[in-house]
């Protein structure tokens, strides 16, 4: 049997906080405000991998008012949900994943994001589509307010 998951995550752009996207740290005066590192790409992610089996969502598991998952590395979050998805008997085909950003350029980090993304889940590189385009300068997004992220995933139990 095969499932698809879906997901979109935002954060806000401030300062003071590190860049991390994809599970990479970037060169940035400014940084993406979360309860947890804020990785708005691992976000995306992880929760595509809930969706696909009717899991639930990040909040489920990583709640935002709790101390324990306050500044959590999502490369962690990220691991325990497949962990999840594994459990159940599914593995990851495919994953495809859409960055929006405005200012802060993807095109030089994307491999790095892609490395990362497929070392955590322990799949081939190709197995991980890192794409990124800009919001043509509208809403808050566009604005450079923000950052987004959309994933969609296949898993499958064969």
């Amino acid at each position: 049997m095969i499932r698809i998951g879906h997901s979109w995550d935002t954060h806000k752009l401030v300062d003071g906080r590190k860049l991390i996207l994809g599970g990479v740290l970037v060169k940035s005066d400014i940084g993406l405000l979360g309860h947890s590192d804020a990785d708005v790409v691992l976000h995306a992610v992880a929760e595509s991998l809930l969706g696909s089996l009717a899991l639930g969502d990040l909040g489920t598991f990583y709640p935002d008012n709790s101390d324990k998952t306050l500044d959590m590395d999502s490369k962690i979050i990220l691991k325990e949900c497949y962990n999840r998805v594994l459990d159940k008997g599914y593995h990851l085909n495919n994953l495809d994943v859409m960055i929006y950003s405005q200012n802060i350029k993807i095109n030089p980090i994307r491999l790095d994001i892609q490395k990362s993304i497929a070392n955590i889940l322990n799949v081939d590189l190709d197995q991980v589509s890192i794409k990124a385009t800009t919001y043509e300068k509208m809403g808050f997004i566009g604005r450079g307010e923000a950052i987004a992220c959309e994933a969609v995933c296949l898993v499958s139990n064969d």
